[in-house]
């Protein structure tokens, strides 16, 4: 994937189809409480969009995400999804993730549920994404190797 590949349909076919994955990936991911879907579906069709762009363009690809970078970000969608945990135990909670102790008040009560969902959400979703970077990122790097491990 480190060279472009494809040409003209392909390139056309690609600035067609990526921002509408990536405008799916959103919706899927804000409307994951109220309808199917939710951070892993959405961070698996943002990975789609990265992976096509790299695909498509190579390494050179405007947004692409690659080695340690990708392995950082996956940490982060962890530590937004364990933060929004500490937060409500912060708050008073008994246990892990009772959004009505999310130190952050609002009126009525369910929109500090949907907040406390929604950062779960974003959390997941970096961290889906990235991942699935990570594991074809390895197995490209293994097949370019030949198969051998390090």
């Amino acid at each position: 994937m480190k060279e472009p590949f494809g040409g003209l349909i392909l390139n056309v076919a690609f600035r067609l189809l990526v921002p509408f994955t990536i405008v799916y990936a959103i919706y899927v991911l804000c409307l994951g409480e109220y309808s199917p879907g939710g951070g892993f579906q959405a961070g698996a069709v943002l990975s789609v969009g990265v992976l096509l762009s790299r695909l498509i363009l190579g390494e050179n690809a405007k947004f692409n995400v690659l080695g340690k970078t990708s392995v950082v970000l996956a940490g982060v969608g962890t530590f937004i999804y364990a933060f929004t945990g500490w937060l409500t135990l912060f708050g008073g909670a008994k246990f892990f993730l009772d959004y009505n102790y999310m130190p952050i008040h609002m009126e009525p009560q369910h929109e500090m549920h949907a907040l406390g969902i929604f950062l779960i959400e974003i959390g997941v979703a970096i961290c889906v994404m990235m991942t699935i970077i990570n594991l074809l990122d390895a197995i490209v790097k293994r097949g370019a190797d030949n198969g051998d491990v390090e």
